[in-house]
């Protein structure tokens, strides 16, 4: 057995399928395919259950897949820990797409002044992926909102971040002295779509006023909802870090009075791997940073 063809193996079985393995992998399907081959050859035993364009683990390949995992990040840690520095190197990080664009950049310039000769790369993903490719050894640090499934993974708070109440400047709620959460309920909102937690949250706060926001629409993006609403398709709750430049004037921001939703910014990182140096410095600058939202 190879190192490679046990990447590529790990690769398949997450993905179910040898067509998404091999674009991951950066190779063609025949490629890996033949890797895969030439690693049932060596263990005697079939690895994959074919089912038309997806796969599943045999027996044999759940079982490899578990010592797999171990040897590949044995081999990884290795290196890294023979190679650690703590100048050199890359930190791979993962961060949900309503932080990554706010929080990012500049975090990467404070880390980049400490640890010029340092690279870090940065994948946006929903908290689902981020969670899986931290537990898998794919990425060093996830910055997600929670809850989050915990499992083995080591989660540290970052900061409470508010949520405020986005809405066109001609609005019926923008010219009031005050406004909770039950006076949402009369309008309909503008939501990212489900693949992201922070419509769970929105959902859940109005759930506990014992209300369901009806919703006009759900989009990808945080830039998209705030769109909307200027153009007076609905309201939303967003992030105080998304609290955007607004020279048109066309949209009003505003702490809700009373309860205030939030939302908990937190880091996580596998236990399990070994954490460089620079994985720890780049954590440490992580718990430093904060965002000041923009003025409007």
């Amino acid at each position: 057995m190879e190192i490679q063809q046990l990447r590529m193996f790990l690769k398949v079985a997450e993905q179910g399928s040898f067509t998404r393995a091999a674009r991951d992998c950066g190779v063609s399907q025949p490629a890996i395919s033949q890797q895969i081959g030439k690693l049932e050859a060596t263990l005697g035993r079939p690895l994959f259950e074919r089912q038309g364009r997806q796969v599943a683990l045999t027996e044999a390949g759940e079982t490899l897949r578990r010592r797999a995992m171990q040897i590949v990040s044995l081999v990884e840690d290795t290196a890294r820990l023979l190679c650690d520095d703590g100048e050199t190197g890359k930190v791979v990080v993962s961060a949900i797409p309503t932080v990554a664009p706010y929080l990012m950049p500049g975090l990467l310039e404070t880390f980049h002044d400490r640890h010029p000769r340092a690279r870090v790369e940065v994948n946006e993903e929903v908290t689902e992926a981020v969670v899986r490719r931290c537990g898998l050894g794919e990425i060093d640090v996830g910055v997600l909102a929670m809850p989050a499934s915990r499992g083995y993974l080591k989660f540290e708070t970052l900061f409470q971040e508010e949520l405020l109440l986005v809405t066109a400047a001609d609005h019926p709620l923008a010219g009031r002295d005050r406004v909770e959460l039950d006076d949402l309920r009369d309008f309909p909102f503008v939501l990212l779509d489900e693949a992201h937690c922070l419509s769970d949250d929105i959902r859940g706060f109005c759930r506990r006023r014992l209300f369901q926001p009806v919703t006009t629409g759900r989009v990808s993006q945080l830039a998209t909802v705030q769109e909307l609403v200027a153009q007076g398709f609905g309201i939303s709750l967003v992030p105080a870090m998304a609290v955007r430049p607004d020279p048109s004037g066309r949209l009003r921001y505003r702490s809700l009075d009373g309860e205030r939703p939030s939302r908990t910014i937190t880091a996580c990182w596998n236990p399990d791997r070994y954490q460089s140096r620079l994985m720890l410095s780049f954590l440490e600058t992580l718990k430093r940073t904060r965002i000041v939202p923009s003025k409007t």
